[in-house]
């Protein structure tokens, strides 16, 4: 399952210039293992972690074993038709 996630996870966010991070597409929601909602949040992909990055005010790291990740959400707005 572990390479399913990490294709989720780049489909979901976009590389940032210059790094080796990548940030939630506009518009975007991740919710990992039914737990926080994360809307604005930089990703970085290693071969066994992602990490989530969220800044406002104070930066703040959260760190998933991709091993243990048992499912991954994303939310985006409806196009229209």
């Amino acid at each position: 399952m572990k390479a399913t996630w990490e294709k989720i996870l780049e489909y979901a966010s976009m590389p940032l210039h210059g790094t080796m991070s990548r940030q939630l597409r506009k518009g975007l929601r991740l919710q990992i293992n039914e737990g926080k909602v994360y809307e604005a949040a930089v990703l970085f992909l290693n071969e066994k972690f992602v990490r989530l990055t969220e800044t406002d005010g104070t930066t703040v790291n959260t760190y998933y074993d991709l091993d243990k990740i048992a499912s991954i959400r994303t939310v985006s707005p409806a196009e229209k038709t």
